[in-house]
């Protein structure tokens, strides 16, 4: 179910509503991120919140039926299923809107805590600033929350998206290194 969720381009079919094909402009990424960059905030909001619904409703619907364990499995079928999609093969996202969907399912009270802490530093910096710190910031606030073995399986989400960004910067130039457009960072 979470794999399932996780494939479906809602990023791509939010900017194709507004006439841009996100695997051909900015870094050509499928994900939220492009879509913010290329259409701009409002336009954007249906991507992001659809990559993390990808991931938040198969995870909370296993965590309410079955518990942590299989809510884990949804969310990383999700985030897989994002990076890996087979209707893109190789043009998949990082996952990290699925990571935070996900994040709601697996650990609530941190998840808020990270959310208000994108709201601060948004406000004082921008939000490109706030999505790194308040995701590197949740395992740190899930030992206060959550058991550690819950952490651990975090961080094992958090280096699936860590082993993506490496891979991923290796092995593609921006979307629009190929079209010789300026690139959009």
């Amino acid at each position: 179910m979470g794999y399932i969720c996780g494939a479906i381009p809602v990023a791509l079919l939010v900017a194709r509503r507004h006439g841009v094909n996100l695997l051909a402009t900015g870094d050509g990424n499928p994900g939220a991120w492009n879509a913010l960059e290329q259409l701009g905030p409002s336009k954007a909001l249906p991507a992001f919140l659809g990559d993390g619904a990808k991931a938040l409703l198969p995870a909370a619907a296993a965590h309410l039926a079955f518990g942590f364990w299989p809510a884990f499995a949804a969310v990383a079928g999700a985030m897989v299923g994002h990076a890996f999609p087979l209707p893109h093969p190789g043009r998949g996202g990082k996952s990290i809107m699925c990571f935070v969907g996900g994040a709601f399912a697996l650990s609530p009270l941190a998840a808020v805590a990270c959310g208000a802490l994108a709201i601060v530093v948004t406000v004082v910096t921008a939000f490109k600033y706030a999505a790194r710190v308040s995701v590197f910031a949740f395992p740190l606030v899930q030992l206060l929350t959550d058991p550690v073995e819950h952490v651990i399986a975090t961080g094992a989400l958090m280096t699936f998206i860590g082993a993506l960004f490496v891979t991923r910067r290796r092995t593609s130039a921006p979307a629009s290194a190929a079209t010789g457009a300026p690139p959009t960072t």
